[in-house]
């Protein structure tokens, strides 16, 4: 019989280790979705009926990541500002790129640092106004990464004639 002491030394790190797998590879999926931008004035632009731009997603994500990861689980210094991620316009494609790039490294870092045991504590903060483990937050912060990713696809196709 498998110790429970046995399954949770060696499944947390990899619980560790998947997340910085799957975070990077959705990040560089934002990444890619943002370069396939033709116009990168598109990027930026909304229509009738579509309340978020592709960039303000973007920079959606990237605060929304730098924060619950790099400033409550990594102690970061990085101030978010969640209104001017939905507010600003015409950042360069450059600089939401390298943003990308960025909290690439922050997560991996973080998540490198992380002590498995923290995974089944709480989260340090309230999480949209509840309780939830640290585990459940890093693992509900991937779904909603992968629904403003579509997002991010769905704009940028829409905005360029690509959806058939």
């Amino acid at each position: 019989m498998i110790s429970a002491r046995f399954f949770y030394t060696k499944t947390k790190p990899m619980l560790l280790e998947t997340l910085k797998q799957i975070y990077a590879g959705k990040l560089t999926d934002l990444r890619k979705e943002i370069e396939l931008y033709k116009d990168e004035k598109t990027i930026f632009q909304t229509r009738e009926g579509i309340s978020n731009s592709g960039g303000n997603l973007a920079l959606h994500l990237v605060g929304n990541l730098n924060q619950y990861f790099g400033v409550i689980l990594g102690g970061a210094d990085y101030v978010r500002n969640r209104d001017a991620e939905f507010a600003l316009k015409d950042v360069p494609r450059a600089t939401l790129l390298k943003q990308i790039d960025d909290t690439i490294a922050m997560l991996d870092s973080t998540l490198s640092k992380v002590d498995p045991l923290v995974l089944e504590q709480d989260y340090p903060t309230l999480f949209n106004g509840e309780t939830h483990t640290t585990e459940w937050v890093l693992v509900w912060l991937i779904a909603h990464f992968g629904y403003h990713l579509g997002q991010v696809n769905y704009h940028r196709r829409l905005l360029e004639g690509a959806l058939v």
